[in-house]
């Protein structure tokens, strides 16, 4: 293998599929990248067995040839390089890698023995819009949970729901969906939260669209010179439906930036409560206001206007309403539940796409 590429794209490469290569794992070969010569292109590769990466490089390419390297160390080394072009030439396992001022040499592992995620040979394949998948991983992901004993549960659903593509997650605390579009191919399936982590690090502004191929195990996302490969989580996602009330008793709308505001500030009277606070509607004064109290500190009160149907109680996890209104994009936020024990909604009133529930603590 002889070539030359870029400081800056070789970097940016790197720095998109390094993280996924696993230093800890029993196998001390995912700690290390393929770099390989696909189609007169540098391909730049990285797995953890569960997810794939893979970068394509525009390379001037003198000879062809594969190669594993240690992830960190190329990453670190190349990202320290000044800009301009870098000379990369493999000589029996040995990657020499040179600039006008800078010669090294990197001891790489024979290409064959690197782990190759199974290709997609008979999937299905749905274009997305980028900006659209972009918000909606934005939006979803961060509710889904990190406990592996309800694998399930780690993922994002992605499926489609009287011809509507939606994207759902939930950690059993609190629960997020987006609909992303218009969709009559019939979609279902549950993909880890991490992988779709990583897809969102790699969505740039500049592409149109995320070409999405997947079958029954598998999906990979194509995104401008990016590849990525996931498994899919086995396993029935939960009938989250049924927890959205469609009608609501007590509802409140006001602005976002107020209700981050009194959230924030009952949160430091919480922190002994496990981030307890207790929020109160009141019509009449046309009112939220919340409560918290420390035993050991003392209490707080906090007041915003608002537009109040109802006067109702509710007691949630600060946190979780501090991160639900991060999700929302609009400058207001539409409040609503039906009783201390009902599940609460948040949702931006100029925004019927989106919705974050989160489920009441026992006060």
């Amino acid at each position: 293998m002889k070539l030359k590429v870029t400081q800056e794209n070789l970097a940016k490469a790197l720095n998109s599929v390094s993280r996924v290569a696993n230093s800890r794992g029993t196998l001390p070969i995912l700690s290390n990248i393929l770099l390989k010569i696909v189609d007169n292109r540098l391909s730049i590769a990285a797995t953890n067995l569960d997810i794939a990466i893979t970068h394509f490089v525009g390379a001037k390419v003198e000879k062809e040839g594969a190669i594993t390297v240690p992830a960190r160390l190329m990453q670190e080394f190349v990202s320290s390089l000044p800009s301009g072009v870098i000379s990369l030439e493999l000589q029996e396992n040995k990657l020499h890698i040179s600039t006008e001022k800078y010669q090294s040499t990197i001891n790489g592992v024979s290409a064959e023995d690197f782990p190759v995620m199974p290709a997609i040979t008979k999937g299905e394949t749905l274009k997305i819009n980028t900006k659209k998948l972009k918000l909606a991983l934005q939006q979803v992901v961060s509710a889904a949970s990190t406990d592996e004993s309800r694998p399930v549960l780690t993922g994002v659903f992605m499926h489609t729901f009287e011809e509507n593509m939606y994207l759902v997650a939930t950690d059993s605390y609190r629960l997020a969906e987006k609909m992303i579009s218009n969709s009559s191919t019939a979609l279902s399936m549950l993909v880890p939260a991490t992988s779709l982590t990583d897809l969102l690090r790699i969505i740039g502004d500049n592409e149109d669209e995320v070409v999405m191929i997947y079958d029954d195990q598998q999906a990979q996302f194509r995104v401008g010179d990016v590849e990525l490969v996931t498994r899919q989580i086995e396993g029935k996602y939960p009938d989250y439906r049924k927890l959205i009330p469609s009608t609501f008793e007590f509802t409140a709308t006001l602005k976002k930036s107020e209700l981050s505001n009194i959230t924030k500030v009952s949160s430091l009277f919480a922190r002994e409560s496990a981030g307890s606070i207790t929020i109160n509607l009141d019509k009449k004064a046309g009112q939220v206001s919340i409560r918290s109290i420390a035993s050991q500190l003392g209490e707080n009160v906090a007041t915003a206007e608002a537009e109040v149907s109802g006067d109702g109680t509710i007691t949630l996890n600060s946190r979780y309403v501090m991160d639900a209104l991060q999700c929302l994009s609009g400058e207001k936020v539409t409040f609503s539940f039906n009783g201390k024990l009902e599940p609460c909604i948040l949702r931006d009133p100029a925004d019927k796409d989106y919705i974050h529930v989160i489920m009441p603590l026992k006060s």
